[in-house]
């Protein structure tokens, strides 16, 4: 009786450790989507776009904000198989991974006026990346959440990466 009440604690736990880390996991991924949706609007226009036309220079900056979407079926293919046959905690680090290092990249990438059209081309590889990196992790984390919810209790528990 006493392995039975103990596995059932076990249980419990992990499977709250297992929802706050797929929350936590996302709530950065798409704090930094917010952010950087913040900073195409504002920002970028300026600093990775000819001068010439504004209008141009922020529709151009919010299509790159929009390659990162494209990506996301990609990334939501690749890592969920990868994750259904590898193992999921190590497609949630490599997730994490990708999504930290290109922003950081962003943060260091050249301006315009520094290298010219290579810093828009650099920017969308790395909203590429994101967009790659996002997708894995919300399916990865959905699945990781799924599997370790009580029964009775799976899409409350799922909902959390969302």
């Amino acid at each position: 009786m006493a392995n039975t009440q103990d596995g059932a604690a076990h249980n419990k736990e992990q499977s709250k450790k297992a929802t706050a880390s797929g929350w936590i996991g996302s709530a950065l991924e798409y704090y930094d989507f917010f952010i950087y949706a913040t900073a195409v609007a504002l920002i970028f226009p300026q600093i990775f776009f000819p001068k010439g036309d504004p209008k141009t220079a922020i529709i151009a900056s919010l299509a790159t904000y929009g390659v990162g979407y494209v990506a996301r079926p990609i990334g939501a293919f690749f890592l969920g198989h990868w994750g259904d046959t590898q193992g999921r905690k190590k497609v949630l680090i490599l997730c994490m991974f990708l999504m930290g290092f290109s922003t950081v990249a962003v943060g260091l990438l050249p301006t315009y006026d520094q290298v010219g059209l290579w810093a828009p081309a650099l920017l969308v590889i790395l909203r590429l990346i994101q967009g790659f990196a996002v997708a894995g992790e919300i399916s990865g984390a959905s699945s990781m959440i799924l599997e370790h919810a009580p029964f009775g209790r799976r899409g409350f528990f799922a909902s959390f990466t969302l």
